[in-house]
């Protein structure tokens, strides 16, 4: 009997206080997040960055007890999935690749080639496709692959997304039911799906069909869930002067308030774990605002997690894949017609949409300082008064 390995994607984060340093370190040298015109400053603008944000950093990571529990809750995943195959009579073996921290995707890939694995699927925990999420994971994949072939098992096979998948659709319908029938008038309660946000310019100049899967799949999770609500769908964690996708999240949660919204759930629509945008952003920062804006009612649908139905929509796509054609890296690439897997090779600056939120706004706004002062001699002010 072959050897089946299920390789489940994700981006990482720090376990703990004294990770963080190192964590923005590897985010940063990443060119995907932070492109540069002389390859060679990468890695001393990345130990600028970390070495200087560290504190601040560690500040907001302190607000959700000290660490990311992405690692935790993917492991969680992975070991519920293993169990959820079993049940259905096939054996696999779990890895877990992280972009930008332990367990490493360079890791689980050698730990497969290690076990001897023939089939393999590749799993990223994103429902809905992007360049710059799994995509990113996809780029990084081929390029281990083509350095060391060797590392490639005999057979894989990649899902590029899933959005549309029933049981992932009925586990968020109840996700939301369940808050929804915690508010006092539960068919008047808004639904606020908050999705993580891209650059505008990669949906309209790269092809990204990020959006299009996100706004397809909001309508069919309302579909599912087949309730009266109105809903709403934002973007949050943009970053920087350039546009974003919009309407923002901040700004849609102020419009609600002035309409006369009391009741609300938000629904993090593009997240499968908890995390600092989930635990942080929405839950402290966006809540403050909800607040101020006369929204008192103010809950979260939770991530999926282990929810018994995301690990069958998880199974399902497992066994759906080592009983289809095999789908291969080149036809990601080819995917969408006007999709770029390979950015163009400019100067610009920007950040991937997987990175988490807060450790891209602090860093981002050092980046631009610094390259400001480095070619005009202008500083910070100058800075602020662009921003503004």
């Amino acid at each position: 009997m072959s050897r089946v390995g299920v390789l489940l994607l994700n981006l990482g984060g720090p376990d703990k206080l004294e990770d963080v340093g190192p964590f923005l370190y590897n985010l940063f040298s990443d060119p995907e997040i932070i492109r540069l015109p002389f390859r060679w400053l990468q890695k001393p603008l990345a130990w600028f960055i970390a070495s200087r944000r560290t504190k601040t950093s560690q500040a907001n990571y302190k607000q959700i007890g000290g660490g990311s529990p992405l690692r935790r809750i993917t492991e969680a995943q992975g070991q519920a999935l293993k169990q959820h195959l079993a049940d259905l009579g096939q054996e696999v073996n779990i890895y877990v690749g992280m972009r930008y921290w332990h367990p490493y995707t360079e890791e689980a890939i050698a730990q497969i080639a290690k076990d001897h694995i023939e089939h393999l699927v590749i799993l990223p925990l994103y429902p809905q496709f992007s360049i710059s999420t799994s995509g990113s994971s996809f780029r990084l994949l081929e390029k281990l692959w083509q350095e060391q072939p060797e590392l490639q098992p005999n057979d894989y096979t990649l899902i590029p997304s899933w959005y549309k998948q029933p049981s992932y659709l009925q586990a968020m319908a109840q996700l939301i039911a369940q808050e929804l029938d915690q508010c006092p008038h539960p068919d008047k309660a808004h639904i606020f799906f908050s999705a993580h946000g891209v650059p505008k310019s990669y949906v309209e100049e790269a092809g990204d069909p990020y959006q299009q899967e996100i706004e397809e799949c909001t309508t069919l999770i309302m579909q599912t869930l087949n309730r009266p609500n109105l809903h709403t769908l934002a973007y949050q964690s943009r970053v920087g002067p350039v546009e974003w996708l919009q309407p923002y999240t901040e700004d849609a949660l102020k419009q609600l308030g002035a309409q006369g919204v009391k009741d609300i759930v938000v629904v993090p629509i593009s997240f499968v774990s908890e995390h600092i945008e989930t635990l942080q952003e929405i839950d402290i920062e966006y809540r403050e605002i909800a607040e101020e804006s006369g929204i008192h009612n103010f809950r979260r649908a939770s991530a999926p997690n282990t929810h018994p139905l995301f690990v069958k929509a998880l199974a399902d796509l497992v066994m759906d894949a080592l009983q289809s054609p095999s789908f291969k890296l080149s036809q990601a690439a080819q995917m969408k017609k006007k999709v770029k897997m390979y950015p163009q090779e400019n100067w610009e600056w920007g950040m991937t949409t997987s990175a988490e939120v807060w450790n891209g706004r602090i860093a981002m706004l050092g980046f631009i300082a610094l390259i400001i002062e480095l070619l005009t001699g202008r500083g910070l002010l100058h800075l602020i008064g662009i921003l503004q």
